[in-house]
Order: C-alpha cells, then structure tokens, then sequence
C-alpha cells in the first residue's frame, strides 16, 4: 500500500513537471513550430495547420498527460500487486512448511521477517506439542502393558489360594485363615490395579466442571490424615497436621478432596519407614497454602516440572507395587489450575514438599 501511494504521489509530481516544464515550456514551441511543418509539408495552410495543433494538442494537452499519468499508476499499481501476491505465495508455502514434519526452518524474505520468526515460533511449539504427546501415549502404553502384567500375579494367587481352601475342607483352622488373609490382600491389590486401569480412562474422557462453595480446609485435611491412618500404621509412617481451626476456601470440594488426597497418596507411597508425613495450612497474602512434605529418596532437579505430566513416573522401573499410574499428580496440577491456583513440588536430600497455592 505504501508503495501505490508512492506512485501516485510521483505520477502527480512527475506530471506536473512535464505540463509546466516540458509542454509548456522547454518544448511548447519547437514541437508547435514541427507539428505546422509538418502539416504544410503535408499540404495544409498555415492557418489549417495552427487549427489542427489548437483542436488536437493544445485544447487537450492536459487530458493526454492525465492518460499518460494513469497508465504509469496502472503499471506501478500491477508492479505492486505482483510483488504482494508473490508474498502471499511465500507465506503460503511458509505455512505448508510450518505444519510438515521436517525440521526445516521457515525462510522469508527480509521484509517478512516478523512473520518469519513468529511461524517459526508456531512450527516449534506444536513440533513440541507433538513429541510430547508422542511420548505421553507412550507412556501410556507401557504402562497399561505393565498393569495388565501385574494383574495375573494377584489374580493367579487368589485362585491359587482359594483351590486350596476347596480342595481341603478339613483344612487347620490358623492354616484356613491364613491363606484367607493372602488371598484377601492379593484382591486388594487387584482392586487397585483395576481402579487405575479406570483412572487412565477417566482422566481422558472426563469433562471437569467444577461446583464452587465454601469448604473448610482445616476438617478437610484433619478428615484425610485420619483415613490414611491405616495405610501409614502398615508403612511405619505417622503423620502431623498443622492447620488453623477455620481456613475456608471457595472451591469444588470433591475436587478440592482428590488433590488433597493424591498428594498424600504420594508422600506416603514415596516416604523412607519410620518418618513422619507433615502437612500443614495457612493463609498468606490473600491466598491458601498447602504443605505436604515427606522424607524420601529426592526428586532430581530435572524431573521436578515433569513429574506433574500424564502418566509419567519418577521411578521408570515396571514395578507398580510402590508407584501409581503416574496420574495422581497431573491430576492434581488440572484441578489446581482450573481453580485458578498453582502448584509445584521442591526435593532435596532432607525432604520432599509439594505446595498448592489457592485464592480464597
């Protein structure tokens, strides 16, 4: 555009030179006295002559440089529009290159290099979107095959067991309630094999809405610790709870519950026998806080950020015995965000602590 607008304003400048300078000046007289030449070598009188340059040249003098004018704009214009589409074939071959999966940069000429970066931006970010949901699926993968593996030990002893116990009738009493106690733990341990086959699905296919009201995150925490008892007794854990006696928080409580839930899930699964578990609450600058801090083997710096993507475990080993399906803490990070918080985990050789910032 500013390139037409250019010609045009140097059609009118050069036009304007032409009428005042050349046609009615350097030349007004000798193209005259050539044109009345011509016409008496031609045949014409003096005063037919005259009347002929008058009628064709010097009535319109003006209207030939306007003709002239036009067409020089038409070219500039066409000049212009051809340079333009040639852009825009430039960019259309950039996006091409933008959405293929080579490494190729995008090129563009100078004038274009805003947009050359910001495609180049585009194709990097969605070729690393595509890695990472790449590796995720992959992850997946291995790990529903991992999970299908661990399924036939537990399910293989229960049977087992329970050939035994109808084989034998008159089986010893303490022997009897020995193997129902074996068999009774291996079906616990296949109900939680099952429920993360149930978490992986639910975890793609669930649309999260969340149902906002007052919850009291003091009897929420006091609720969580005393459900894990259990749980943390069998593992040589205790557990203490630091909380104000009424933080109150706008949140979906359910949800709220499962982040609460998961991030203890994982200071216990991840916790060193014989420590303690310390989760703690306070309100700070206008926003909730939640500690969990456990004593454990230390997350590497490098994994802190991935540990909260889908299906990834710190522990890569096939084992499910001690690590879960790697969703707890994605899930957490989801539901975290989606109340507008934030959360984020530090590791060192003396502990373990994920913190969750809400807003009141």
């Amino acid at each position: 555009m500013l390139q037409i607008a250019g010609a045009a304003a140097a059609a009118a400048l050069i036009g304007y030179i032409i009428l005042h300078v050349f046609v009615d000046g350097i030349f007004q007289d000798p193209f005259a006295n050539f044109f009345v030449s011509l016409c008496k070598g031609l045949g014409f009188s003096e005063f037919r002559a005259l009347w002929l340059y008058q009628v064709i040249f010097r009535d319109n003098k003006t209207l030939f440089i306007m003709v002239g004018l036009l067409l020089l704009l038409l070219v500039s214009c066409y000049l212009a529009m051809s340079r333009f589409s040639k852009y825009l074939n430039q960019i259309g071959t950039a996006l091409d290159r933008v959405f293929n999966e080579t490494n190729e940069p995008v090129e563009l000429p100078g004038e274009l290099r805003p947009m050359e970066l910001k495609l180049n931006t585009i194709k990097a970010t969605l070729g690393q979107r595509q890695q990472d949901a790449v590796q995720a699926e992959q992850r997946k993968n291995d790990l529903v095959v991992y999970l299908a593996h661990d399924l036939k030990t537990p399910l293989t002893s229960i049977i087992g067991y329970l050939s035994l116990l109808d084989e034998a009738p008159d089986m010893p009493a303490e022997q009897r309630a020995r193997y129902v106690d074996i068999s009774l733990e291996k079906a616990y341990r296949l109900e939680e094999l099952i429920n993360e086959f149930f978490e992986i699905t639910r975890f793609n296919v669930q649309n999260i809405v969340l149902e906002k009201q007052p919850v009291n995150v003091s009897m929420m925490l006091e609720q969580l610790v005393d459900e894990f008892y259990p749980t943390m007794r069998s593992k040589s854990l205790s557990c203490s709870l630091s909380a104000g006696d009424d933080i109150s928080v706008m949140a979906d409580a359910d949800k709220l519950a499962r982040v609460f839930d998961n991030l203890l899930r994982n200071a216990v699964a991840y916790s060193f026998p014989n420590t303690s578990i310390e989760v703690s609450a306070c309100v700070h600058e206008g926003s909730l806080q939640v500690f969990f801090r456990n004593k454990g083997r230390p997350i590497p710096a490098h994994k802190l950020e991935s540990i909260f993507e889908k299906f990834y475990r710190v522990d890569s080993s096939r084992s499910t015995q001690t690590g879960g399906s790697g969703l707890g803490l994605a899930i957490a990070k989801e539901l975290v965000t989606l109340h507008g918080g934030s959360i984020h985990a530090v590791s060192n050789a003396e502990y373990t602590q994920f913190t969750v910032q809400l807003p009141l």
